[in-house]
């Protein structure tokens, strides 16, 4: 059974900073590439960092490139989003994902969310 538990969110003031964790399970983790993405209320759910499986092709959003870090540790089984000058356009509901391809089939997994709201 396929597993991804985010953790780290909560609220913080600007220029604050949070680490996101995400703990996968059920899958071979060192294989799949890994993402976060965000959603804000009323918004399109948007991609802010995704890194390959061998810790290569990294890509962020626009938005947050220079203030937030992926990062992986396949040893734990563990994605990490490093954001650091939070601002208030950050608030939303930060979701991993792993993607990866086995048996020639696709498979796009998703955590359930952790909230992360910046505020004064």
């Amino acid at each position: 059974q396929v597993q991804l538990v985010e953790s780290g969110g909560g609220l913080v003031k600007p220029g604050g900073s949070l680490r996101l964790s995400c703990v996968a399970s059920g899958f071979t983790f060192s294989k799949s590439a890994m993402s976060w993405y965000r959603q804000a209320p009323g918004k399109e759910r948007e991609l802010v960092a995704t890194m390959t499986s061998a810790s290569g092709g990294i890509r962020y959003a626009g938005s947050v490139k220079g203030r937030f870090t992926i990062s992986r540790d396949n040893a734990k089984s563990t994605v990490y989003l490093q954001m650091n000058g939070l601002e208030p356009e950050d608030t939303a509901m930060y979701y991993c994902n792993a993607g990866y391809i086995a048996n020639a089939v696709v498979y796009d997994h998703w955590g359930q969310g952790t909230q992360v709201t910046v505020s004064s």
